[in-house]
C-alpha cells in the first residue's frame, strides 16, 4: 500500500482497549484506521471518513450495533461489515447476517483470525468492484489533466500515484463530470449523487471536496478543477476528455 491511498477501516466499539489494540495492528498492516466510541459517533464518522470496511460491536451506548448496521445498509449495500460481539448465540448471528452483515466474529477471538477476516473482506470488496460494469452509464473511464478515473475498478491514477475510491466518491465525481463548467448548488449535488431530498443540507459534501482536492489537485489550497462558488456550491472547471 506504499504507492496508493490506504484502505480505510472504521472500528465502532465502546471497549477502548480492544479498539486501540485492533487499530494498532491494522495500522501495522498498512491500513488507515479510525475509532468511534459508540454507535452515534460511528454513524457520523462513517459519513465523513468513507471507510472501505466497518468493524462493529453490537452492545454499545447511544446507538447499538444493530442501529449502525441498519443506517449503513439503507445507504450502502456494498461496503463490507464485520461484527465483533460477545453474543455467541446462533440466533444473534443469523439476525446480523439477515441484516446484511458480511462476517461475524465472537469475542474473545484470536488476533490472527481477525486480521485474516479483514484482509479477506477487503480483497473480496476490491475484486467485486473490479468486476462491476455499470448499466446506468457505459462510460467507464474519465480523464482530465494527468488524472484518469476508472469507474469499473473503483480507482484513479494521477501520474504514477494510484488512488482507491469508494462508491460514494465515484457517484459524486460522476455528477461533476456529467456537468463540467456548470455551477451546482449543494441541494443538486446531494440529490443527484446520493439521492438526498431537496432541502437537505450536509457538511459532509465539503469533506468530499477536500478529499478530491487532496487526491487530484497539484495545489489543494488553490484548486484548479474542484472550485467553490461562494454562497452557492461547487463547479468542476475543466476542458476535459472522455476516453
Amino acid at each position: 500500500m506504499t504507492d496508493q491511498i490506504k484502505k480505510r477501516i472504521l472500528i465502532v466499539d465502546d471497549e477502548a482497549h480492544i479498539a486501540e489494540a485492533l487499530r494498532f495492528n491494522l495500522i501495522h498492516k498498512g491500513y488507515d484506521v479510525q475509532l468511534a466510541e459508540n454507535g452515534a459517533v460511528g454513524i457520523e464518522m462513517w459519513k465523513s471518513f468513507q471507510p472501505h470496511l466497518v468493524v462493529i460491536d453490537l452492545m454499545m451506548p447511544e446507538i447499538d450495533g444493530h442501529g449502525v448496521i441498519d443506517v449503513i445498509r439503507r445507504s450502502d449495500e456494498g461496503i463490507p461489515l464485520l461484527v465483533l460481539s460477545a453474543k455467541d448465540q446462533v440466533k444473534e448471528k443469523v439476525k446480523c447476517l439477515n441484516a446484511g452483515v458480511d462476517d461475524y466474529l465472537s469475542k474473545p477471538f484470536h488476533l490472527e483470525e481477525f486480521l485474516a477476516r479483514v484482509d479477506r473482506l477487503i480483497l473480496r470488496s476490491v475484486k467485486l468492484s473490479a468486476g462491476k460494469n455499470s448499466d446506468e452509464d457505459s462510460r467507464d473511464t474519465f480523464k482530465f489533466a494527468d488524472v484518469v478515473i476508472d469507474f469499473n475498478l473503483f480507482r484513479a491514477s494521477k501520474g504514477t500515484q494510484v488512488i482507491d475510491l469508494t462508491q460514494q466518491e465515484l457517484k459524486l465525481l460522476r455528477v461533476f463530470f456529467d456537468n463540467p463548467n456548470i455551477v451546482l448548488n449543494r441541494e443538486e449535488l446531494l440529490a443527484k449523487a446520493w439521492g438526498y431530498s431537496q432541502g437537505v443540507h450536509s457538511r459532509t459534501l465539503d469533506n468530499f471536496i477536500v478529499r478530491f482536492r487532496k487526491y487530484f489537485e497539484d495545489d489543494p489550497k488553490n484548486p484548479r478543477y474542484f472550485k467553490s462558488v461562494r454562497s452557492v456550491g461547487y463547479v468542476f472547471d475543466n476542458d476535459n476528455e472522455v476516453i
